[in-house]
């Protein structure tokens, strides 16, 4: 038996991903306090990074950002993003809005598949970022690969991982933002 090309199972899983049900699906929106602001809970970068963050916050600040649910992860999957986009956002100049806030100046929209191989998994994402009228504006995508232990598709996804893409997500937004507004 002839194995497909991984970049024909990836365009696949991403076909299959933005028609998942709405079962696994998680609003990362509903993480954020009553007033849109992130959780209070941040944690922030190392001492050695602070410094380029808080440049690069002060060229994105006025971009005011609300995440779409997530679509094609698993709500286990999904919560350590969540949490981990709205604790890391502000560390990095992003303001998150919740979605009855109404300022959004961006959406920011996922797709996630999962794919176990050869005893990896590896969770391909996704992101558009759209204008208000949802016009996509950027594309942001890559991936996270974990070891699985005897476990397939999302139940061997670990919460590093799903940490991980969260902030290539938060420095490639921050960064697109940044080179906008230069």
């Amino acid at each position: 038996m002839k194995i497909p090309h991984l970049s024909a199972v990836i365009c696949a899983a991403l076909l299959i991903a933005g028609c998942t049900s709405t079962q696994d699906v998680l609003d990362p929106s509903a993480l954020l306090g009553g007033n849109g602001a992130a959780s209070s809970a941040s944690q922030f970068p190392p001492a050695s990074e602070q410094s380029s963050s808080a440049e690069m916050a002060a060229q994105v600040s006025s971009a005011r950002i609300r995440l779409e649910p997530v679509i094609g992860a698993t709500e286990a999957a999904s919560a350590p993003l969540a949490s981990r986009l709205n604790s890391q956002a502000s560390t990095r100049g992003l303001r998150l809005v919740s979605a009855s806030d109404g300022t959004a100046t961006l959406i920011l929209k996922g797709y996630f598949s999962a794919i176990t191989e050869r005893g990896d998994t590896t969770v391909i994402y996704v992101w558009d970022v759209l204008d208000p009228s949802g016009t996509r504006v950027h594309r942001i995508q890559g991936k996270g690969t974990n070891r699985t232990d005897g476990v397939e598709g999302w139940a061997s996804v670990q919460v590093p991982t799903m940490e991980k893409i969260a902030d290539q997500t938060l420095d490639e937004l921050a960064g697109w933002l940044a080179s906008r507004q230069s």
